[in-house]
């Protein structure tokens, strides 16, 4: 199972991929720390979920550039301290129409995370849309499936690709891939 650390780390190392291969669509991508989207954007008080957003969206110089946020969402609950959480899926945010953001819930176990991927889309102000996702085969590799996800999304934004056909029907997921890339 993958927990919090690893997806950062991946999400780590795929930005810094980002900024060597694609600087331009690196400044526009922000790739959400699992903490951050859990406890403070999708948990957090209205106060504290203004303040990540705002942290993660604007530049230094306070320019919202961020056209895209991944987003692990977990299925933990704030209020049961026996629901730690089990299942990891994705939502990709495309704030490109910063009045009409659009949530794209990308869920490898069906729609087991629809109402945490609700949840997180609301606190966004983004409209949630239905997509597709193969669907994995145990009961373990939902975290990768958010890994390898991601990273074929931003490759075909990379390629320009229209948010319409970001489907992910056919991703076939890499365990020893990312095993490889965790360990360096």
């Amino acid at each position: 199972w993958l927990n919090d650390e690893h997806i950062q780390r991946d999400y780590e190392l795929l930005a810094q991929e980002l900024q060597r291969e694609n600087p331009d669509l690196a400044v526009r991508t922000r790739l959400v720390d699992p903490l951050i989207a859990h406890y403070h954007l999708r948990l957090g008080s209205d106060n504290a979920a203004l303040r990540a957003f705002q942290r993660i969206v604007y530049d230094r110089n306070g320019n919202d550039i961020a056209d895209f946020m991944f987003l692990p969402v977990n299925d933990a609950s704030a209020t049961d301290p026996d629901r730690r959480g089990s299942h990891w899926s994705l939502l990709m945010v495309d704030r490109r129409e910063r009045e009409r953001p659009v949530a794209y819930h990308y869920d490898s176990a069906g729609r087991l995370n629809d109402q945490p991927a609700a949840q997180l889309a609301r606190r966004l102000g983004a409209h949630l849309e239905p997509t597709r996702i193969t669907q994995q085969q145990n009961g373990y590799d939902c975290g990768v499936f958010v890994l390898d996800g991601t990273r074929a999304l931003v490759g075909r934004l990379g390629q320009r690709r229209q948010p319409a056909r970001l489907h992910l029907d056919y991703l076939a997921v890499d365990r020893q891939a990312l095993q490889n890339r965790l360990r360096g």
